[in-house]
């Protein structure tokens, strides 16, 4: 099936996954768009679970506070610096300490089950792997920890 440049580009912009990567899903799919993301969703799991034996060494500690009320400290491991410095894992990192200032988890298995605030089709474990799918690397977090006004 021949793909439209222009539905690859609105695939790449909605996914952020590879041109390449992009062109397959709206083939295999024959063009349609939902099942051309499901199909890249699926492909980034696959991808998470064959990089997971490998070592973090590098990330960075993102810092969130929601008002002065509540504070969170995260940190987040990947492989390389050069990832750790790219805005996706930064956003990542980000995403990770907005959703343990408002959900509060108990620990870090609590943390990967729960629903993705921003999006309750998904859970942060899922959120997580979707990352290593794009970045290509492991990553995982590290630690975190939520201190709230009068706690």
């Amino acid at each position: 099936m021949n793909v439209k440049l222009d539905d690859i580009k609105l695939l790449r912009e909605q996914t952020g996954a590879g041109i390449a990567d992009c062109k397959e899903a709206l083939s295999r799919s024959k063009g349609n768009l939902k099942k051309a993301k499901e199909w890249l969703k699926q492909k980034g799991f696959d991808k998470a679970s064959s990089k997971g034996e490998r070592e973090v060494k590098a990330g960075i500690v993102d810092v969130y506070s929601h008002g002065g009320k509540v504070g969170v400290l995260v940190e987040l491991l990947c492989e390389t610096d050069f990832v750790a410095r790219t805005s996706d894992f930064k956003n990542l990192a980000h995403e990770l300490a907005l959703q343990i200032a408002s959900m509060n988890p108990l620990s870090l298995e609590d943390l990967l089950f729960q629903e993705y605030i921003r999006d309750g089709s998904m859970t942060v474990d899922q959120l997580v792997k979707l990352a290593i799918g794009k970045l290509g690397e492991n990553i995982q977090i590290g630690r975190f920890e939520r201190v709230a006004l009068g706690e």
